[in-house]
């Protein structure tokens, strides 16, 4: 007995969040992509990985900051005019 196909959207397939995402070429995601580093940078994100405790060169004792400008990672970006 043949299995019949299943002939959901692909939408739910990716779900709602992902759509737009799947539906961008290679070149789009790739500038999408600078963007969103770029924003990442403007913010004051450090975008060194995260430190793999499992690797035998790790360093329990070294500093790790996500937000090196800040210990809270927040920042005033914009003040009002006085």
């Amino acid at each position: 007995m043949m299995n019949k196909v299943d002939a959901r959207d692909p939408k739910d397939v990716v779900g709602e969040e992902w759509w737009d995402w799947a539906q961008l070429t290679p070149q789009e995601r790739f500038i999408q992509m600078d963007i969103l580093w770029n924003d990442c940078l403007l913010l004051g994100m450090n975008l060194d990985a995260e430190p793999d405790t499992q690797s035998p060169f790790y360093d329990s004792n070294e500093r790790c900051w996500i937000f090196p400008n800040a210990e809270s990672g927040l920042r005033v970006l914009r003040r009002a005019p006085d």
